[in-house]
């Protein structure tokens, strides 16, 4: 790695280089940019020490003659796909990884761009200038007023993303259909997400006004950086229409005419910022909830066992606080919060056979009853990109399945060669083109950062590094949500039907209030789903979103959602405004009281040359005294939230010395596991093995042997990331079963053979050498991945009976490997591991083995807690698994044909435009990734 010292400067010389589509569907070039005086100096005290990662590449907008010749000839725009490779090669190049070979497979990310290293500069106007370099074209925004520095920070996201923030702002909305169009999979986001999180035009308006009433100074100084940021895009995006560069999918969507140019992209304004805040916010910053799914699973057990036993049994299998699970915080300090209390009050469960949920879509027209499809007439030369969009342009489940990804490794400067912590993190947001993150470099007055921002919201950066420390995030998901069982009434007096559209307020009968959004949709080029619309109908009590309808002891409620940081998912932006601020964040202490002021529930990770230190950030909530939080409640006073009020959504909440949080531990890792003793998780199946485990095994032998370097603990990020957790965390145990007998059927002693022998190899899905696509011990890793289903259902489903089976399994999916479309990761997405019931065949199987096992579960379960009718329930599911040929177990989809099983794992950069991308090998890995070190400090 280049290595660089003290002060470094940017300077401008513009080189600008523009694909013409022709003079029939691009019009006029873009001007070059002109040459400017060096940067401003700038004090980087990481001194070349610092890299990070972001795939595919920073360029993720093209033009339609970019799109066209992607199609055409595999062509891509410049910047767009080139970290990819470096990204993917991590694989292959891991083992003999050293510090000096890092720049092989991260950039650097020092502040600044050298002479020789400028390719471009633009300045927008006077007071900024943003300069891209050479190797990856990030941005680096150098401002001299600090409205300039926001104006080019949006004038660059919207060089960068601009149809991407364009198509999260109608997500935001509830308005995907009506601007990328009708697709099936389109419908299913937007219902989802507007159910999430449905607002009102006013309510958008709303936290803009909270914050300027309640978060002093630097809540004025934030909305004055985010209207500067939309200046900025509103900015770029009325030259690029009017230059005719602009994305190419508005033409493939029907918003501008390929040739006359007429259309339009939409203004930004500033409340489209809150809508794009909500999206985040919904997407990796909200926790709890499930309560309603909770009950049905609660009153399945008691049905099966009766009310006592029943009610262990689902404990057990909730696993609240598992004494057996990895923590962040693992010094034995506890932060006791959303405890079972010993005995609950205000629990409402719904009558048997009430439930039901509450419809979201009405009023059905054309394609959305009939799912019909027509063509439109269109340019020949578009032809190869017709129905670009007929599976929709983002994954129909984003929202609704779980979430809670990223990672982080950090460990003490005691325990480092260096005698400086080492930090390797970040989130893992899945693999998309363009990608949801971008880079940026901001220097400003009060601004000094560089790192990731989601697109849209990038007046400051969220991921990233300062001048003399770095800081990143994980999603904790701890539970902010709760459901409230609402009593229906009529405004008459008389009985209410559970249809009522009435609630019972503190001895008032009040009407629901309705929120709507009315979509509709034609055909067009990218999407040939044909004309159609529907309405979508949400309604709000004071008490949340209505969600289901049930009766509870014979009286008709609505279930409703509340999350504490519904109508508050923009408050968070004062706690990044101050993580940029060299003024405010200068050691580890400032940096947690920087986090306190984030209400998404993240794990927060710090280091500088001196410290490291970790929070638990959110909107934590003081619940009424013997409220279970993991039920419905009912919706009285008794059981609201401590100091609630309805008006705004606000209440009492824990302060920051009771959240999880730290300074200098010997080290701390993160996969979303568990923050802390006492502290609980807010789903299901956090136990005793959990791929936090896969981090924690591996840093906790390197802080053992001491001298840990930046490539050891990339090196121990990146073997996680190609380790499969059942082979290795709970197959030792599957294995010692099986053999607790000799195997005498030939076929099934080889399967056990081939397993043994990849466990001992280190459990991995990796391929024999770069580039083979086939991995090492291939049938061994297809055999757990078909074993693992039917071993858990032969394990579990008898005791259970398939009621109770299946209710559990709506709790928490069983497996989650990297090849699983049904899991809550979908396809290609990397991610894997974290939702399963390895947790929970651990348990059982080591108390069948007659094995210690901390917070077992209430029962034994494989074989009724016989050990040799256990080895006959496993042996006989992998007798099943290993005669599944390949084709079965991975079944092929529109990427990858059947059996192919380094493709059905994959990464796959999905197309939220109109360029794709090569295939990468799975990596279980954050999507942006820091590496630091920092040797010096202010």
């Amino acid at each position: 790695m280049r290595r660089r010292t003290g002060k470094l400067t940017c300077t401008a010389i513009a080189t600008t280089a523009v694909l013409a589509l022709g003079a029939a569907l691009a019009g006029p070039l873009p001007q070059p940019a002109r040459a400017e005086p060096a940067a401003a100096a700038v004090t980087d005290y990481c001194r070349g020490q610092c890299s990070d990662i972001l795939p595919p590449g920073q360029n993720g907008n093209a033009t339609l003659a970019d799109i066209l010749a992607n199609k055409a000839f595999g062509t891509r725009p410049e910047h767009s796909a080139d970290q990819l490779g470096p990204y993917n090669n991590l694989v292959a190049g891991y083992p003999t990884l050293t510090d000096d070979k890092l720049s092989d497979f991260f950039n650097d990310s020092s502040f600044g761009v050298p002479a020789d290293q400028v390719a471009k500069v633009d300045k927008p106007r006077d007071d900024v200038t943003i300069t891209r370099d050479k190797n990856t074209g990030v941005p680096h925004i150098q401002g001299t007023t600090r409205e300039g520095t926001e104006f080019g920070a949006g004038y660059a996201a919207a060089q960068d993303r601009l149809w991407l923030m364009d198509l999260f702002r109608h997500v935001g909305r509830g308005e995907l259909t009506s601007f990328a169009g009708g697709a099936e999979s389109n419908q299913g986001l937007e219902q989802s997400f507007f159910g999430q999180a449905p607002y009102k035009e006013e309510d958008y308006q709303a936290q803009i006004d909270y914050i300027l009433a309640s978060q002093g100074e630097r809540g004025r100084q934030a909305l004055a950086d985010a209207q500067a940021y939309v200046d900025g895009i509103n900015a770029y995006r009325k030259k690029a229409k009017d230059g005719r560069y602009f994305p190419g999918e508005y033409v493939l969507t029907g918003k501008i005419d390929a040739i006359t140019n007429a259309g339009e992209i939409e203004p930004f304004k500033l409340t489209d910022l809150i809508a794009l805040a909500s999206v985040v916010g919904a997407l990796f910053g909200n926790g709890g909830g499930g309560e309603v799914e909770s009950a049905l699973s609660l009153l399945a057990a008691q049905r099966k066992y009766g009310l006592a036993e029943g009610t262990e049994v689902w404990e057990s299998f909730r696993e609240r606080d598992d004494p057996e699970a990895a923590l962040t915080v693992h010094d034995g300090t506890s932060f006791p919060y959303a405890a079972k209390p010993a005995n609950a009050r205000g629990t409402a469960l719904p009558d048997p056979g009430s439930l039901t949920p509450e419809q979201l879509v009405y009023d059905k027209t054309g394609s959305a009853r009939t799912g019909a499809t027509k063509q439109v007439e269109a340019p020949k030369k578009l032809e190869p990109l017709r129905g670009l969009y007929d599976d929709g342009v983002l994954p129909r489940d984003l929202f609704s399945r779980k979430h809670g990804m990223s990672n982080a490794l950090l460990v003490s400067g005691k325990h480092t060669a260096g005698g400086h912590p080492v930090a390797i993190f970040g989130p893992q947001t899945g693999y998309f083109a363009p990608q949801l993150l971008m880079l940026q470099e901001l220097q400003g007055p009060g601004i000094s950062a560089r790192g990731a921002s989601f697109a849209g919201v990038g007046m400051y950066v969220q991921l990233g590094r300062g001048q003399d420390y770095a800081w990143s995030a994980t999603t904790s998901a701890q539970d902010v949500t709760d459901t409230f069982a609402v009593e229906l009434c009529s405004p008459d007096g008389s009985a209410p039907a559970k249809d009522s559209t009435y609630y019972r307020y503190h001895g008032s009968c009040l009407p629901m209030e309705k929120i709507e959004r009315r979509n509709a949709w034609k055909p067009t080029v990218a999407d040939s789903t044909a004309e159609g619309s529907y309405r979508m109908q949400v309604y709000r009590t004071t008490y949340g979103l209505v969600t289901h309808r049930a009766t509870v002891g014979g009286k008709p409620v609505a279930y409703t959602l509340l999350r504490a940081s519904y109508r508050h998912e923009a408050d968070s932006i004062v706690g990044f405004q101050m993580l940029n601020d060299p003024g405010y964040v200068k050691d580890a202490k400032s940096f947690q009281s920087a986090a306190q002021h984030i209400n998404y529930t993240f794990n927060w990770f710090y280091a500088d040359s001196r410290q490291t230190a970790y929070y638990n950030s959110g909107l934590n909530l003081v619940r009424a005294a013997d409220v279970d939080p993991s039920l419905p409640v009912k919706a009285e006073p008794a059981y609201e939230w401590r100091d609630f009020d309805p008006t705004v959504n606000t209440a009492a909440y824990a302060p920051p010395a009771q959240h999880p949080r730290s300074i200098d531990q010997d080290y701390y890792i993160s996969w979303n596991n568990r923050q802390a003793k006492g502290y609980t998780a807010a789903g299901f199946g956090n136990g005793s093995v959990h791929r936090g485990n896969l981090l924690d095994d591996r840093v906790r032998a390197l802080v053992e042997k001491g001298g840990v370097t930046r490539a050891a603990l990339t090196r121990a990020m990146a073997e996680a990331a190609v380790t499969d957790l059942r082979g290795e965390d709970v197959l030792p145990e599957l294995l010692k079963v099986v053999r607790s007998a000799p195997v005498t059927d030939p076929q099934t002693a080889k399967a056990v053979q081939q397993l043994e022998s990849w466990q001992a190899a280190g459990a991995q899905r990796r391929e024999t050498s770069a580039g083979s696509h086939t991995y090492g011990h291939a049938d061994a890793v297809r055999i757990m991945d078909a074993w693992w289903p039917l071993l858990v259902e032969a394990e579990f489903k008898p005791q259970l009976g398939g009621e109770l089976y299946d209710a559990l399994r709506a709790n928490l999916t069983v497996d989650e490997a990297p090849s699983a479309g049904h899991g809550p990761t979908g396809s290609h997405a990397g991610s894997s591991f974290q939702y399963g019931w390895w947790s929970y065949v651990d348990k059982d199987l080591r108390a069948v083995l007659g094995e210690d096992v901390k917070g077992p579960l209430a029962r034994e379960y494989c074989g009724g807690g016989d050990l040799s009718a256990c080895r006959d329930a496993l042996l006989t599911s992998l007798q099943q698994a290993a005669a599944k040929p390949a084709t079965e177990v991975y079944p092929g989809d529109a990427n990858c044909s059947a059996g192919d099983q380094w493709c059905a794992d994959a990464l796959i950069q999905r197309p939220l435009g109109g360029i794709t991308h090569d295939k990468a090998h799975w990596q279980n890995r954050p999507t942006f990734q820091q590496v630091v070190e920092f040797p010096a400090h202010r």
